[in-house]
């Protein structure tokens, strides 16, 4: 669950506007109570649960913008993990901050468990075109559990790469979007991954795919309010 709970804030990053209207983020609005809510399926399309993103803190100077995100990811059995995290809008650029995903608040719900994450920012320039490479990203969870269990886990994003301009529909509309094509790998497995971008919105759906390309899961947006 740990591993899931951070490869969805990857995720829904590896593709992430604070006054009324900030030109600092095209694709991510980042205006305080901005609120955004996907529910997550299976291989087989049944409800997987549901992850909520809102925006409860902004911070802005010129063209550089900080604001403060909770997520609250709701398994398929009801259990609800919170956590908040930092997402900088550095001129045109678009970043988030791995290391304030370790707070109090979330290491509290991991009971008897260390953890720690480091890493390259996840981002997202403010111009995206068909074709267009973006830059490479990683993370690295190091967990020390009872009994001197220690886990160790490194996570690339690579081979990003705008494929496409395309119309997605979800419950919460329907939407232009720019498909961002990369690859999550691990010691262990690489999954291929597509994620839709609308402006002004940010991600609208995601599908993770494994070696030989069938369907994992998928995230679609089903509300958002700004």
């Amino acid at each position: 669950m740990k591993h899931y709970f951070l490869l969805l804030v990857l995720a829904v990053l590896a593709t992430h506007n604070s006054n009324a209207q900030s030109s600092c983020s095209t694709y991510y609005p980042l205006v305080d109570g901005a609120n955004f809510q996907y529910t997550i399926y299976n291989k087989k399309g049944e409800e997987n649960g549901k992850t909520t993103y809102k925006v409860t803190h902004v911070e802005s100077s010129g063209d550089n913008v900080k604001a403060t995100m909770m997520m609250e990811l709701v398994n398929k059995r009801g259990k609800i993990y919170t956590s908040d995290y930092d997402v900088v809008c550095d001129g045109n650029v678009v970043k988030i901050d791995f290391k304030s995903l370790m707070n109090e608040q979330m290491l509290s719900q991991m009971g008897d468990i260390e953890m720690d994450i480091s890493g390259t920012d996840v981002e997202l320039p403010n111009n995206l075109s068909v074709g267009q490479e973006l830059p490479d990203a990683n993370v690295s969870v190091k967990m020390k559990m009872g009994g001197g269990i220690n886990m160790n886990t490194y996570i690339e994003n690579i081979n990003r790469k705008v494929e496409k301009q395309e119309n997605v529909t979800t419950p919460a509309g329907t939407f232009d979007c720019y498909v961002v094509y990369s690859e999550n790998k691990t010691k262990l497995i690489t999954t291929k991954q597509r994620t839709w971008l609308a402006e002004g919105i940010g991600m609208v759906k995601q599908e993770s795919y494994n070696k030989k390309g069938k369907l994992m899961t998928s995230m679609v947006l089903t509300q958002f309010s700004k």
